[in-house]
């Protein structure tokens, strides 16, 4: 099978410092995120900045105060988005509760199944959950974070006729964008519900959520050449929450956001979100901000019981930085490197080239565990850009399933690997917490010796570039309590 250019969503981040004013000695400033300094630095006078608060109250009495337009509110971590001038962005910052302000940033989609190496295929029929059923991931909800997804898709079709993917959001809208929509906007008035046409990934760059989906829930098909498959949990339920044509990190962000609001009942009938995929990061990696809301919602997640799970990268060895949210060290959020199968379901490969690597000496910039990330074969439509980077397009099981399934590479790919697997995981032990499932995952990872020495760190041996190992379903289901069929 041909290699293809690694996929990722990418988020581009500026890193230009800003001065603090003359009068930083009398009067509080808070500090900004490193893209909102480089705007500023750069004259940018047109600005949608998320402001943080003390509280949420104190986040909407600033920005009205500073003559900031409020867009919205993300209550439960106390933040307000808004937008305005940079004179208005320089008053919030002294405002009384104001902690810290965030520049909005674009998403770059950033062009660079196995489940045999993971024995995820093995713990689904090999395993039972309390009830006796197969390990699949059934009552478990996940939700893709990305491009939006095709729910119409073969490979998500039951046998009913019904879609896997149960609930399709796309944002509408973003803090610069005038769409004539009345200010302020409540939480989820930016996301349609365009679950009736299941189908939100055509936008530009569009095919990403659609391959990302089908790794972690495919269902079982026979594609026109015989070859059978299906998703890491082939029983799981699909949430996509698409960030939007604006693609920006407000996008994705409300969709953190939306998950925290609904994770408990996302739509009638469906089991609550357990965990989130997140294959999108900034480009070239960066330091962690534990002042950023993606890390204040994914800590509120966990809270409330549910993963996080992030692409460590498409950077290669040499850059010697990850994913920023990634390197969290609050239980419940993992970073997932890319492990090269070889195209044989071995479990004796090696690190995909294309992975990013922490950097030596700093355990917190390492990535959690591996996954499958290289030639993956998931869903796609050849009419979608991200699709057509695919060099190995194969029809599905229908006569019109022209080029419904290609091959991609990436992070991006490893990513939904996991999240799969943690949708089995939880259907075996629905009442883990984010902490017991990351610790069974890591304490269970098969060591290949492939790529760097691995090091004690705390109570895992883990490595630079990939982790504590390539992530094993049936060990780590069998942890948290499966027992044999």
């Amino acid at each position: 099978m041909r290699r293809v250019v690694p996929s990722s969503l990418s988020l581009l981040l500026l890193t230009a410092a800003l001065a603090a004013p003359a009068n930083a000695a009398t009067v509080r400033t808070a500090p900004v995120s490193p893209t909102l300094a480089s705007q500023l630095a750069n004259g940018a006078d047109a600005l949608a900045v998320f402001v943080h608060g003390t509280d949420i109250a104190a986040a909407r009495r600033a920005v009205a105060d500073a003559g900031l337009t409020l867009v919205t509110t993300w209550n439960r971590i106390g933040v307000a988005v808004a937008r305005g001038s940079a004179a208005q962005v320089a008053s919030v910052r002294t405002r009384t509760g104001v902690t810290y302000v965030e520049g909005d940033q674009p998403i770059k989609v950033d062009l660079s199944t196995s489940n045999q190496a993971t024995r995820g295929e093995q713990a689904r029929t090999g395993l039972r959950d309390a009830q006796g059923r197969q390990v699949d991931g059934r009552g478990v909800s996940a939700a893709i974070i990305d491009t939006g997804v095709d729910g119409t898709h073969p490979f998500f079709r039951n046998p009913d006729g019904s879609s896997a993917v149960r609930k399709n959001l796309k944002n509408i809208c973003g803090p610069l964008t005038d769409l004539g929509i009345p200010l302020p906007l409540p939480n989820d008035s930016c996301f349609a519900d365009l679950t009736a046409v299941n189908d939100t990934d055509t936008l530009s760059f569009g095919g990403h959520g659609t391959h990302v989906a089908g790794i972690v829930a495919g269902r079982d098909v026979t594609l026109s050449d015989g070859t059978h498959m299906h998703g890491a949990a082939p029983g799981a339920t699909l949430i996509s929450l698409s960030v939007g044509a604006g693609l920006s990190i407000f996008g994705a962000d409300s969709a953190l956001n939306w998950v925290l609001e609904h994770h408990a009942n996302p739509c009638t009938g469906c089991p609550p979100i357990r965990v989130s995929n997140n294959s999108y990061g900034p480009s070239g990696g960066g330091p962690f901000d534990p002042n950023s809301a993606a890390v204040k919602f994914q800590r509120a997640l966990a809270a409330d019981g549910v993963l996080t799970v992030w692409a460590a990268g498409n950077d290669g060895p040499d850059n010697n930085a990850t994913n920023p949210p990634g390197q969290d060290p609050t239980p419940g959020v993992v970073m997932v490197a890319s492990y090269d199968d070889q195209g044989t379901g071995t479990r004796d490969g090696t690190v995909s080239d294309f992975s990013s690597r922490g950097a030596a000496g700093q355990p917190q910039t390492y990535p959690d565990v591996s996954a499958p990330g290289s030639d993956i074969t998931s869903s796609c439509r050849p009419y979608l850009p991200i699709c057509s980077t695919g060099l190995d397009p194969r029809n599905g099981p229908g006569p019109l399933d022209i080029a419904t399934f290609n091959t991609i590479s990436g992070t991006s790919m490893a990513t939904p690997h996991v999240v799969g697997i943690v949708a089995q995981l939880l259907q075996v032990a629905p009442g883990a917490t984010p902490a017991q499932v990351e610790d069974a995952i890591k304490a269970t990872a098969h060591r290949f010796t492939d790529g760097a020495a691995y090091e004690t760190v705390g109570a895992y041996t883990t490595s630079v570039d990939k982790g504590t190992g390539l992530i094993d379903a049936y060990a780590a289901a069998a942890r948290l309590g499966a027992t044999l069929a």
